[in-house]
C-alpha cells in the first residue's frame, strides 16, 4: 500500500533542524530588535562589558578543550600544530587576497585575519552530529581552540602594514603593546595556567574525591565542591584579563566526570548570548556586499586548507572526514571582539564581520545538513534487498506420513492388489 504523505516513516528520514541553532535564530532576532531600539555602542569599552564577553569566550575555551579525546589529540599533534600555524596563515592569505582583489581596498587585509579563526563556542554547541568521528572531531576542536594566539600574532604585524597602506600615519592603536605585549600575554597565561595546576594537585591532596568502585585508578582530583570553585575562579580571572591560552590549556586536564552536564548546558547558554550580542551589532548597520564576500572567503579557505594541507600530517582520516573538517569552519563572539577592537583603527570593521559571521555559520549548516542528506540517500541505495523468507517443512503429526511417504492405507491396498 502507498504511504500518505503524512507517514511518520517519511517524516523522520527529513533534517531536524537542531534545538540550539533554532534558539541561536531566536536570540539573534532579539539581540537586533535591541540594537534597534538601544544604542550598544557605549557599553562597547566598559568593564562589565569587557568581562562579559571575555567570560562567555572563557566558558566556550574550557567546554571545547574539555571535551577533546587526549589519545587522538596525542595521535595528531602534528595535525593540530600544522592547522594553528600554517593553517591559519593560509586561511588568512587567501581571504585577504580574495577581499582585497575584490574591493581595492588594503586595509580589508585585517579582514582575514579577523575570520581566519574557528570560534571555539560555536563549535562546542554545534558539533553534536553524528556524522564526523571523534578523531577528527578532537582534531577540530583542538584547531579551535589555539589558534587565537597566531590570529592575534597576525594581527600585531598586518594592521600596522594595513593601517599605513590606508594612508594613515602612525601606530594603530592595536598594537600599542607590540611584540612585548604579546610576551608579556604569553607569560599572563602561563601563570594561571600554573596556578591552576597547582591548585588542582594540591586540592586532590588535601580533599580529594571519593572513588568508586568501578572507577579505573587516576591522579587525584578535588571534590566537586572544591573543583567547581577552582574552575569558576580560574575563568573569572581569565575573564578579566582575557588570559584564554591558559583556560584551553587547563581543559585538558582540570577534568571531572561531574563537570559533564552542567558544562554541556553552561556552553549552550554563552553561544546564545554571545549570539544575542552579534545581533546588537548587526542593528547598527551592515555592509551587506563585502560581509557576504568575506563569509563566503572564510568557508571555502577553511575547506581548501582542510581537504590539502592537513592530509600532509594527518595520516589514516576518512574521505567522511576531510569533507566534514573542510565544513568546520565557524564564526562567532571570538571575531566580533576582534572586529571592536580594530574598529577604532579601521571603521566599519564590525558591520562588514558582523553580516560575515551569519553568513559562514548558515552556509556551515548548510553544508552539513546537504551531505547528512547525501549520506542517507547513498545508505539507502546501496542497502542490499533482504533475501526472501523461505519456509521451513513442516513436522508431521503422530500418525501423520512425511514427505514422500506413502499412507498406510494405500500401503495395504497396493500389497493386496
Amino acid at each position: 500500500m502507498e504511504r500518505s504523505r503524512h507517514d511518520p516513516a517519511r517524516r523522520s528520514r527529513l533534517p531536524a533542524v537542531p534545538a540550539v541553532l533554532l534558539g541561536a535564530l531566536a536570540t539573534l532576532l532579539a539581540g537586533t530588535l535591541t540594537g534597534l531600539a538601544t544604542d550598544p555602542t557605549d557599553l562597547v569599552g566598559t568593564t562589565g562589558y569587557v568581562v562579559a564577553t571575555g567570560l562567555l569566550l572563557a566558558v566556550g575555551l574550557y567546554g571545547s578543550t574539555y571535551g577533546i579525546d587526549l589519545a587522538d589529540l596525542r595521535r595528531d599533534l602534528r595535525g593540530v600544530v600544522a592547522a594553528v600555524t600554517l593553517g591559519v596563515v593560509l586561511k588568512a592569505g587567501l581571504i585577504s587576497g580574495v577581499m582585497v582583489l575584490a574591493f581595492d581596498r588594503p586595509e580589508y587585509l585585517i579582514l582575514g585575519i579577523v575570520v581566519a579563526q574557528i570560534d571555539p563556542l560555536s563549535v562546542t554547541a554545534l558539533s553534536k552530529d553524528g556524522h564526523m568521528s571523534q578523531r577528527a572531531r578532537s582534531l577540530l576542536t583542538a584547531w579551535a581552540s589555539f589558534d587565537d594566539p597566531m590570529t592575534v600574532l597576525l594581527t600585531l604585524y598586518v594592521a600596522g602594514y594595513a593601517y599605513t597602506a590606508a594612508g594613515h600615519t602612525g601606530t594603530p592603536s592595536v598594537v600599542g603593546g607590540g611584540t612585548t605585549g604579546y610576551v608579556l600575554g604569553l607569560a599572563l597565561n602561563a601563570l594561571l595556567l600554573a596556578g591552576a595546576l597547582l591548585a588542582w594537585w594540591a586540592g586532590g591532596r588535601l580533599w580529594p574525591a571519593r572513588r568508586s568502585g568501578k572507577e579505573p585508578l587516576r591522579p587525584r582530583r578535588p571534590a566537586t565542591p572544591l573543583a567547581v570553585v577552582l574552575i569558576v575562579v580560574m575563568l573569572l580571572l581569565a575573564a578579566a584579563n582575557m588570559l584564554m591560552l591558559a583556560v584551553a590549556v587547563a581543559g585538558l586536564f582540570l577534568r571531572t566526570p561531574a563537570f559533564a552536564r552542567p558544562l554541556a548546558r553552561a556552553v549552550t547558554s554563552a553561544f546564545l548570548l554571545a549570539t544575542a550580542l552579534l545581533g546588537l551589532f548587526v542593528a547598527q548597520g551592515v555592509s551587506l556586499a563585502p560581509g557576504l564576500l568575506l563569509g563566503a572567503s572564510a568557508f571555502l579557505a577553511q575547506a581548501v586548507v582542510a581537504v590539502l594541507l592537513m592530509p600532509l600530517f594527518v595520516r589514516g582520516l576518512s574521505g567522511r572526514d576531510r569533507v566534514l573538517l573542510g565544513f568546520g569552519q565557524q564564526n562567532g563572539l571570538t571575531a566580533v571582539l576582534l572586529a571592536l577592537t580594530l574598529e577604532r583603527d579601521f571603521p566599519k570593521t564590525v558591520g562588514i564581520v558582523a553580516p560575515a559571521v551569519v553568513t559562514v555559520n548558515l552556509l556551515h549548516y548548510a553544508a552539513q545538513t546537504a551531505f547528512g542528506c547525501w549520506s542517507r540517500h547513498r545508505a539507502g541505495r546501496n542497502r542490499r534487498p533482504t533475501a526472501p523468507r523461505q519456509r521451513l517443512p513442516r513436522h508431521p503429526a503422530a500418525g501423520e506420513p512425511g514427505p514422500g511417504e506413502v499412507p498406510p492405507a494405500a500401503d495395504g491396498l497396493r500389497s493386496s492388489a
